[in-house]
């Protein structure tokens, strides 16, 4: 059986080992992993922060996009080049940080054209909960000739995606940041203006603050996510689905009953799959190819442990990718 290298966690750290395709996990396809992503959540299970990994030895990484090797399933021949975000992967079954993965059917999505596989995983778990959270809006009333919408979190992961997705749509955004430096990196993307990220994470003793936001994509939570609810339009939603700010949330229902705002929880992981191929054909018709090549660093398996504390700070502004094989 092939053997390939692998990025392997245990309760005590990780390091780099060599496998065999016979010491994976069973699944319905094998596919050999050209790319994977670095995401907040691998850097918390890169660095040992408990509550992402459920159980040892582990493969981290919950993106992988490689081709086919072998498969049970009719409609994924060998050949075929596909993408997996989430469904548990680095948490619950081994992941994408190593040259072979076995999978279940109902986690592939083939990579629509016009993406490769490396901009597939520039967009990966990231640039689909992006998606998924541009979709939501629009499906609760966000136009293009309405109000602003405010991405949080902007220059990160999310963020980025987000920016470029909605600009692309015609919508006028804010990318809300605490890196201001960052400014041209995030009006390249299609921000039309930058705030700096205190004027939405600041205390107020108003539950209701001026109207300003048309939506928002939170990729935050904590006191961010309060501050925009204060302050979004009626009807307006804002969609959440990130924690970097914090867990909790201090609010009132003011905004909900006398507003109309909605609250739209977004989860990336427990997608069915017609609806992943619904979001992945929404990314290939809406992402503009430049704009994630540019919001794209590429590195070697071996450099993720030194990158993963790097994006758990905010320290990397956008999209990760992993090259498996190759050394950088």
């Amino acid at each position: 059986m092939p053997e390939f290298r692998a990025l392997l966690q245990t309760e005590t750290g990780g390091k780099l080992v060599r496998l065999s395709t016979d010491e994976l996990p069973p699944g319905e396809v094998l596919v050999k992993v050209a790319y994977s992503s670095l995401n907040y959540k691998d850097g918390l299970a890169i660095t040992g922060k408990p509550g992402v990994v459920r159980k040892f030895p582990m493969v981290p990484g919950i993106d992988l996009a490689g081709s086919v090797v072998e498969s049970s399933v009719a409609d994924l021949p060998a050949g075929t080049e596909v993408v997996v975000t989430g469904c548990g992967l680095g948490e619950r079954h081994w992941g994408g940080y190593a040259g072979y993965a076995r999978v279940q059917a109902e986690w592939c999505v083939p990579v629509p054209a016009p993406f490769s596989l490396r901009q597939a995983m520039a967009i990966g778990t990231a640039g689909f909960t992006a998606m998924q959270c541009v979709d939501a809006l629009e499906r609760h009333g966000a136009r293009p000739d309405g109000a602003e919408i405010a991405v949080t979190g902007a220059a990160g992961g999310v963020g980025s995606v987000a920016v470029a997705l909605l600009a692309a749509r015609g919508f006028r955004v804010t990318a809300s940041t605490g890196r201001p430096a960052l400014g041209d990196y995030l009006r390249g993307l299609g921000a039309s203006e930058i705030i700096d990220r205190q004027v939405l994470s600041a205390e107020s003793a108003k539950p209701l603050e001026k109207e300003r936001w048309g939506g928002a994509v939170d990729t935050v939570g904590g006191t961010t996510l309060a501050g925009l609810i204060r302050q979004l339009r009626a009807n307006a939603s804002v969609a959440v689905c990130g924690l970097a700010g914090g867990t909790e949330l201090s609010t009132t229902v003011l905004p909900f009953i006398l507003r109309g705002v909605n609250l739209l929880g977004i989860n990336s992981v427990e997608v069915p799959n017609a609806e992943r191929r619904r979001i992945w054909q929404r990314l290939a018709e809406t992402m503009p190819v430049d704009k994630l090549d540019s919001l794209t660093t590429e590195i070697a398996l071996e450099r993720v442990p030194l990158y993963a504390p790097a994006i758990l700070e905010g320290d990397v502004p956008g999209r990760i990718v992993v090259v498996i094989e190759k050394s950088l």
